[in-house]
């Protein structure tokens, strides 16, 4: 766990909690992050080969809503060490994301690698962008051959991440990694 994943999800409610059930001293730390957390070549390698993740907001009255996003594996890009995009692809309609995003900018991603019983948590500012006025950034996000149409780009700053442990992921594999663990 990154210290500044640390400082930010550990609310004096969750230092309470750990304190009542004996695991306070294993999550003790000394000083603040200084600052928002960079990605690393782990961080990157294991996002881009993802084809799938969850992405979770806050609404207006206090309600998490989860949402799963998908698409060819490497659809959420990786702009720098602290930015990732991905193309906004039409869906059911709801607006949910993106109405939350209108009144509280963050966000937390869930980016799972079923096979190898892996996970990061990510935390993010969010900021919705529209692609029509944005042609660089629609050609970086463009998918080749994917039928999909997007309508907007999901630019997303990265304030911190966790790899979390493996415990209790059922490894999943499609249909691919099937063939090639045949093969």
């Amino acid at each position: 766990m990154t210290q500044r994943y640390h400082d930010l999800m550990f609310t004096p409610a969750v230092l309470t909690r750990q304190e009542q059930n004996g695991s306070r001293a294993a999550y003790a730390r000394d000083a603040p992050a200084p600052g928002p957390d960079r990605l690393t070549g782990a961080e990157i390698r294991f996002i881009m080969a993802r084809d799938s993740f969850y992405m979770a907001t806050n609404g207006a009255d206090g309600w998490p809503h989860l949402q799963h996003r998908g698409g060819p594996k490497g659809f959420v890009r990786v702009i720098d060490e602290s930015t990732l995009a991905f193309a906004d692809f039409r869906g059911n309609r709801q607006f949910i994301t993106l109405g939350n995003l209108d009144t509280d900018d963050r966000a937390s991603l869930f980016f799972v690698d079923y096979p190898a019983r892996a996970r990061l948590k990510l935390l993010c500012h969010v900021r919705a962008v529209s692609l029509e006025g944005e042609p660089e950034l629609a050609e970086a996000l463009a998918l080749p051959g994917y039928r999909a149409h997007p309508e907007r780009a999901f630019l997303m700053r990265v304030e911190a991440f966790d790899w979390n442990c493996s415990q209790h992921i059922t490894p999943r594999f499609t249909e691919d990694e099937i063939i090639h663990l045949g093969a």
